[in-house]
This record gives structure tokens, C-alpha cells and sequence, in this order.
């Protein structure tokens, strides 16, 4: 009997939870959908300007392909600079470019601008590594039959690398994930924007468990969709 008491009780406190759910769903959602956008396009832009500075310092690098001491230490000095800022700080130091840019400084819009600015340094490092690990002798038969430094970066260490920066990206859209939920606490909407809303602000400890959970979920996909695209290019 006491048993069956219990679970009644249970029942019964479980039942708001679950009204709750069902009342929050469409937050939830599209919540969910502004964390896969900030992420999906933080990550786009932060791959092109990226991309393009770690070329910058492969071919400037003073073991690069075409050596400029001062222009790659410059590059550098920029990059190591930007890591270096935590993102929160980020996020709030650079509000008026961020206006300037999007037209506001509140919401998942908005948040892209952050997000892109701090990921973009570290996606230059990643593809960096990535482009130096590559076999140096590969580079010298490319170059000994007349490859010119276009050629050797986009039909020899691109391709080469490419397994390595798709495993690389599934770091650097996670790191991102992590960043958008941390844009929530200063009103950059997605799921960190709901978990502090609700769980945190109104004590609906629910709500933001089905954010972590949500979150969970986002970065095991992620990864294993990396990690299959990896398979497949190696």
C-alpha cells in the first residue's frame, strides 16, 4: 500500500514537470534552432577568415613557402592576441562594432559576430597545424615538377590536410556551441538565454536540464558526424 502511495505521489509531482514541458516546447525549440544557427554560421565564417589567415602564415611562416619573417610574426602577434581574450569579455568589448554590424547588439544574430571573432583566430591555429603536418616531401615533389604555391596549397597540402581540419572542426564547432550558450547570460538567445531565463532566473531547474540535455545531444552529433566524414576521406 505504501508503495502504491508513493507512486501516486510521484505521479502527481511529476505531472506539472511534464505540463511545463509541453508548455515550454515551442521556447525549446526554437531556442534549439538559434543555438544550431549561431553555431552553423559562426562556424562558416570562422572557417573563411580562418582558412584564409592560416594560408597567410604557411606561406609567410619562416619555414613556409615563401618566407616573410615580419609579415608573418605581425599575423601572429594578431591571432595569439585575439586567443588570448576570454569570450565573455569578448562578447561585451566589442557590442558597438557588433551594432555597427548586425544593427543590434541582443539576440542569436547579434551573437554570430562574437562567436566568429573569437573562433577565427583558433580555427588559423588548427588549420595551421594541420597544413605543417603534412610531409614535407610531398611539398618538394610538387615542387620539383614546377607547382606553383597556389598549386601546392590547394591540390597538395589542402587535400592532404583535409581529414585532419574535419576532425578540427568538430572541435572548433563544439568550442562554439559552448561559446553560444555562454552568449545566452548577456542575452544572445539560444539555449543558454533559456536556461538562465527559466532554470536559473524563475528556479525551473527542469528547464535547464533540458538545455544540458539538449546541448549533450548537439555535441555527440557533432562529433560523430565528423568522425564518420573522417573515415570516409582517410
Amino acid at each position: 500500500m505504501s508503495e502504491l502511495s508513493t507512486l501516486a505521489q510521484l505521479a502527481q509531482d511529476f505531472e506539472p514537470l511534464w505540463e511545463r514541458l509541453q508548455d515550454k516546447m515551442p521556447e525549446i525549440l526554437t531556442a534549439t534552432w538559434e543555438t544550431l544557427e549561431m553555431v552553423m554560421l559562426s562556424t562558416f565564417f570562422s572557417l573563411l577568415i580562418g582558412f584564409a589567415l592560416a594560408i597567410l602564415m604557411i606561406v609567410t611562416n619562416p619555414i613556409g613557402l615563401s618566407p616573410c619573417r615580419p609579415v608573418y610574426r605581425v599575423v601572429d602577434f594578431v591571432v595569439n592576441l585575439v586567443r588570448s581574450f576570454p569570450f565573455i569579455i569578448l562578447l561585451i568589448a566589442i557590442i558597438p562594432f557588433t551594432r555597427f554590424v548586425v544593427g543590434t547588439s541582443i539576440g542569436s544574430a547579434a551573437a554570430i559576430v562574437p562567436l566568429t571573432i573569437a573562433a577565427a583566430p583558433f580555427v588559423a591555429r588548427l588549420i595551421e597545424t594541420c597544413f605543417l603536418e603534412v610531409d614535407k616531401g610531398v611539398i618538394e615533389a610538387a615542387r620539383s615538377f614546377g607547382a606553383s604555391n597556389s598549386q601546392i596549397i590547394f591540390r597538395v597540402l589542402f587535400p592532404e590536410a583535409l581529414p585532419s581540419i574535419v576532425l578540427n572542426i568538430a572541435v572548433i564547432a563544439i568550442t562554439l556551441l559552448g561559446y553560444s550558450a555562454m552568449a545566452g547570460t548577456v542575452g544572445g538567445g539560444g539555449l543558454g538565454d533559456l536556461a538562465v531565463k527559466y532554470g536559473y532566473n524563475r528556479f525551473q531547474v527542469d528547464i535547464m536540464i533540458y538545455s544540458v540535455i539538449i546541448l549533450c545531444v548537439l555535441v555527440l552529433l557533432i562529433q560523430g558526424i565528423c568522425n564518420f566524414l573522417y573515415k570516409i576521406l582517410r
